[in-house]
């Protein structure tokens, strides 16, 4: 069951192109939820099953999630495990009517930003939907910039990736020189290069943001 959504468009509670994925397979509760969202103009989409969601779940969309624990024929764990196996980095809320503390720690220390038990303080719930949400617009956001680097990087020379890789271990330009039996000049000239082409400020802003998104450097 898909509930009624927001037209998309500029909303109070929301990032913009944000939506929120509600699972669980109580379609009162989807309802009540989904119509406590639209109240503060955020889009939510509802989903009985696991299934159905994962068949809809647009990951080129900045997102949350709420998702309720115990579902029949797959669970909201079993959930998180797919979407965690998948590399997706939406953030998660449980919920669950018979939620303890074994289940909280579980859900957190497998990335669920909150475990909310139900019946839930419908405040409470905005709040953290709207704190998700803004997770989410962050981690979209850095995941687009890491991929559009990962691209620039593709257009580096062979010669230009092994220098930035020296660069990135630490390697002096002139001992790069000597390593390749290039003057010290011609390394400096590569070093500009790779900037530009990164559109990087810096080698050091380059260098840094390689490490921060654990990027790896296309074969030579």
């Amino acid at each position: 069951m898909q509930a009624q959504h927001a037209p998309p468009g500029p909303a109070d509670g929301q990032p913009p192109g944000s939506v929120v994925y509600i699972v669980d397979d109580d379609q009162e509760l989807c309802r009540s939820l989904a119509w406590l969202l639209e109240s503060v103009k955020i889009r939510s989409l509802c989903f009985t099953d696991v299934r159905t969601f994962l068949y809809s779940y647009d990951r080129d969309q900045p997102a949350c999630l709420v998702l309720d624990v115990r579902m029949p024929e797959v669970s909201g764990f079993q959930l998180q495990e797919i979407l965690n196996q998948a590399g997706s980095a939406i953030p998660v809320i449980f919920v669950s009517a018979h939620g303890d503390i074994r289940m909280s720690v579980r859900a957190l220390q497998n990335g669920a930003v909150d475990f909310l038990e139900k019946p839930y303080d419908p405040q409470h719930m905005l709040e953290v939907v709207q704190q998700a949400l803004r997770t989410a617009q962050e981690r979209f956001a850095r995941a687009a910039r890491q991929q559009a680097l990962q691209r620039r990087l593709g257009n580096l020379s062979p010669r230009e990736l092994e220098i930035l890789r020296m660069v990135i271990d630490g390697v002096p330009s002139k001992n790069i020189a000597t390593r390749l039996g290039i003057s010290t000049k011609t390394v400096d000239v590569h070093r500009t290069r790779i900037r530009e082409k990164a559109g990087a400020e810096s080698m050091a802003t380059l260098v840094r943001d390689v490490l921060q998104a654990g990027l790896r450097l296309p074969s030579p």
